[in-house]
This record gives structure tokens, sequence and C-alpha cells, in this order.
């Protein structure tokens, strides 16, 4: 799967108006954590996250793909990656989807996910070190 698809559905799906200007930046590591408002998904650079909240399904299949742990059944974001895959044949197109289909998505393809500086700067919230 090709790097502008996972940017387009990362970038529309956390509703960033990517200008040609704005700066991107490579999520360095993501995991999925519990917190009282449920599960959510830290989109890391340095010191600096970014919280993305999705619900348990795609909070499973998410740690799933980190941990390279398969289900008994194929669940949507396999079936997506492999559709994808099949249908693009190196082509280059954007869709619109939730931020967490965008980051499962992604994270299944093991392709990057990019965000901009400022998205990292607004929404981002410290961490106390790296990881």
């Amino acid at each position: 799967m090709s790097l502008a698809i996972v940017r387009g559905l990362a970038g529309l799906a956390l509703s960033l108006s990517l200008a040609a200007h704005a700066e991107e930046i490579t999520v360095e590591s993501a995991e999925v954590r519990l917190s009282a408002m449920g599960p959510a998904v830290l989109l890391r650079v340095g010191n600096r996250a970014i919280p993305v909240f999705v619900d348990p399904i795609v909070a499973e299949s998410i740690e799933g793909a980190l941990t390279g742990r398969k289900s008994a059944r194929p669940l949507s974001h396999d079936l997506m990656h492999n559709a994808l895959t099949v249908v693009m044949r190196g082509s280059t197109k954007v869709f619109d989807s939730r931020s967490s289909d965008a980051i499962a998505l992604a994270i299944h393809s093991k392709a990057p996910i990019l965000v901009s500086r400022e998205l990292l700067e607004s929404a981002g919230i410290d961490l106390e070190a790296p990881k």
C-alpha cells in the first residue's frame, strides 16, 4: 500500500487540512493504552504523543497488528488491507475514514503514519521521556 494512501487516510481522518507548506512528521511509534475514557492509541513523536480514542474492537485490531498476534478470523482491517493491495496495484487514491481505522490500516500495512507539526503541537501531550 502506498504512503500517499495512508497519509491521505490519516490526514482526512484526523481532520487535518494539510497545506502544501505544512511540515509533516513521521510518528515514531504507536501503542494502545486503556484510560478512564476507554482505549486510546498514542501516536508518539519524541516526548509528545497524540491520543486518539478508539472503540474496543479497533483497539484489539491495532494491538494485534502491533504485537503480531493473529485473530482466529480476519478483522475488517485485515480485509481492507487485502482488498486495497489488490485494487491499488501501485496507484494512489485517497479515501476518507475514521482516524482509528486509518491508524489501524497503516499499522496492519506497516506503513508510516504522518502528522502535521501543527497537530502535534496543538493536540499532543507531553510524556515523561521518549520511548
